[in-house]
């Protein structure tokens, strides 16, 4: 077991763990959305990010993809973390204004309007739904396509998968519910192509 400190709070955990993992052993609250514990971690909403100090140096790091070390000195809730927060959950705000989860966590950051201007989507592009089709299923139904601000995620050619076998569990982990099923039929909103499949 590794020793550590989290808001001044003497904290042990198996090596290896993150410092989300080790936060979350103790009720520490560290928001997240692009996390899922059966999941591999993939850092994409940023908003795990915490201030480590080590040998007198501060810096901030992804909680949910930074290793627990002996001796490690970890602050959660610092107004530099505040403030990277906030500047965070304001931006996903300014795209998926009409997410529920978005409007909750800002809310409880104290970000009542985002300063950008609105965009209309619901996916934002945690991964979550393709790691869960590529590690928990084993299959690559979903994956990214382009890049940038065209970055979506889409199957293979816009097309329905046969890799697909109606698992359904990119709809049950998406945190924003980009991802539905709606009679039967998972139902991707954000795609170009207004893709609709099941298998018949």
């Amino acid at each position: 077991m590794i020793a550590l400190s989290i808001d001044g709070k003497k904290v042990w955990a198996k090596e290896g763990s993150t410092i989300l993992e080790a936060a979350r052993l103790y009720n520490i609250y560290i928001p997240t959305l692009c996390y899922h514990p059966l999941l591999s971690p993939y850092g994409a909403c940023r908003l795990c990010s915490v201030e480590v100090v080590q040998r007198d140096r501060s810096r901030i790091v992804v909680s949910c993809l930074f290793q627990i070390e002996e001796g490690l000195e970890v602050k959660t809730n610092t107004e530099r973390i505040q403030k990277l927060r906030r500047g965070i959950i304001e931006l996903l705000l300014a795209r998926c204004p009409s997410t529920e989860r978005i409007q909750n966590l800002a809310k409880e950051m104290g970000v009542l309007k985002p300063r950008f201007s609105s965009e209309n989507e619901d996916c934002i592009l945690c991964s979550l739904c393709v790691r869960v089709c590529q590690e928990i299923s084993e299959k690559k139904a979903l994956s990214f396509v382009s890049r940038g601000t065209k970055r979506e995620v889409a199957t293979p050619f816009y097309q329905p998968s046969e890799e697909c076998f109606d698992c359904w569990g990119c709809a049950y982990v998406c945190p924003t519910g980009a991802i539905k099923i709606e009679n039967g039929k998972l139902v991707f909103p954000w795609m170009k192509k207004d893709l609709i499949f099941s298998k018949d």
